[in-house]
């Protein structure tokens, strides 16, 4: 139950983003934003509440998890820096930027990491007993996974609209990381968990 609550918190805030920016006119939603901003703009009410929530989540999940949860900070902060970019200077791309920008910063510190003989991954998910070459197949395989992400956030951005964009963003990217695992990941894992054991 902790799992499911944790991941809850953990894609609330995208849920809110495109809550807000697909439906008109939430009452509440409307007054709050009108509180610190005057521009009547969708996406950038939706960004607002993006950043609002994820601030909430963080401590939640960390409360929850009672250890500090590195991934939803790390996101956080970009959501928080590029958020922030986006309200003050009313430009929506740079919210649509982030995932370009975070998908690249991992996948540079898995590669930086698998250079000097650091496996990140194998930190993280201490749970699995694998040898250190199956860990290095897995760092490379996130690594060129999170490339082909911001490849194809830059494509999504710079092409369509921003609705578009969030509809990606929420419907699209998880589904692919779904696939990429059951594909691409799992089978590693559970293949060279059986030859250890």
């Amino acid at each position: 139950m902790k799992a499911y609550i944790k991941f809850f918190f953990e894609i609330l805030p995208l849920a809110v983003f495109f809550t807000v920016n697909s439906v008109e006119n939430i009452y509440i939603v409307d007054e709050i934003y009108s509180l610190f901003f005057s521009v009547p703009d969708k996406f950038l009410k939706a960004t607002f509440f993006l950043v609002l929530t994820s601030l909430i989540a963080i401590p939640v999940a960390w409360y929850i998890d009672k250890k500090i949860p590195w991934m939803p900070i790390v996101t956080g902060i970009f959501v928080l820096f590029f958020g922030s970019l986006t309200l003050l200077l009313q430009d929506p791309d740079f919210i649509k930027l982030k995932p370009t920008i975070i998908n690249l910063v991992f996948a540079s510190i898995l590669l930086i990491g698998l250079k000097f003989n650091k496996i990140f991954l194998k930190i993280a998910f201490q749970a699995f007993k694998l040898d250190d070459l199956v860990w290095k197949k897995l760092t490379l395989r996130w690594s060129l996974f999170f490339i082909f992400l911001a490849l194809l956030n830059e494509i999504v951005w710079r092409n369509f609209t921003s609705d578009q964009w969030v509809f990606f963003k929420v419907w699209i990217i998880f589904p692919l990381t779904v696939v990429f695992m059951i594909f691409f990941v799992l089978p590693l894992i559970n293949k060279n968990i059986k030859k250890i054991n």
